[in-house]
């Protein structure tokens, strides 16, 4: 039985996650910043241990790994978005979005360190977005900040290798979670469209993935794109 750590597991792509690894038998703990009330309700429905921390704090994520009694798997999937022109973007959302998105791999990835390094085996698997791959207009910071995900998993992947560590990135595309609550209808109409399978994702798609490639052993510094064939 391996124990899995998965970031901004309240909600979402990360309550997926955790439901998918809780599933498959795993001793699973998950971080979440704020959703006290989701993060219990997927707690309970899970068995998996909920703990309190915000990735963006160095000290916290510290605090939060040493309640681990040990690091099979690192899902790095907290993250978060804020839409609009980059010229009315402020210097306060810009860092915050690199606090949380960039920043929060870094320091999770450094507190599972202790644990991969001393058993010489570990998975890790960050999420990103396509628009990490292509870039998206209006989404500047969140394209930067996904984009210096993949970079950062692939770097990664290649100086952790001969530990026995394994790091790969999943990019979704148009999934169906409280990120689109602010898309207008139509516009997730017409994304669909676009798709050629004709359908937007649902979190339970992506964390079939991520439990597909934290698993895999002869996989490592790659980009699952999960987004339906709307980027290839």
């Amino acid at each position: 039985m391996s124990t899995v750590l998965i970031t901004g597991g309240s909600r979402g792509i990360g309550a997926a996650t955790v439901r998918q690894f809780a599933g498959a038998g795993h001793r699973v703990y998950f971080l979440y910043e704020k959703e006290h009330k989701a993060a219990a309700q997927v707690a309970a429905e899970t068995g998996a241990v909920a703990i309190c921390a915000d990735v963006a704090d160095r000290e916290a994520v510290s605090n939060a790994f040493r309640r681990l009694p040990d690091l099979d798997i690192l899902v790095c999937n907290a993250g978060i978005s804020i839409a609009g022109l980059m010229s009315m973007l402020s210097p306060e959302d810009w860092d915050r979005l690199f606090d949380v998105n960039v920043k929060g791999v870094y320091h999770c990835v450094n507190a599972a360190m202790p644990f991969f390094l001393a058993k010489q085996a570990g998975s890790i698997v960050t999420v990103s977005s396509m628009w990490g791959q292509v870039g998206g207009s209006c989404e500047v910071a969140y394209s930067a900040t996904k984009g210096a995900v993949i970079a950062m998993s692939k770097a990664l992947a290649k100086e952790l290798g001969p530990s026995g560590i394994r790091v790969n990135c999943v990019a979704p595309g148009v999934i169906l979670t409280d990120m689109c609550a602010d898309i207008e209808p139509e516009i997730l109409e017409e994304l669909r469209q676009e798709s050629p399978i004709g359908m937007n994702g649902r979190p339970e798609d992506v964390a079939a993935a991520i439990a597909y490639i934290a698993n895999a052993p002869f996989v490592t510094g790659q980009v699952l794109g999960v987004n339906g064939g709307f980027v290839i």
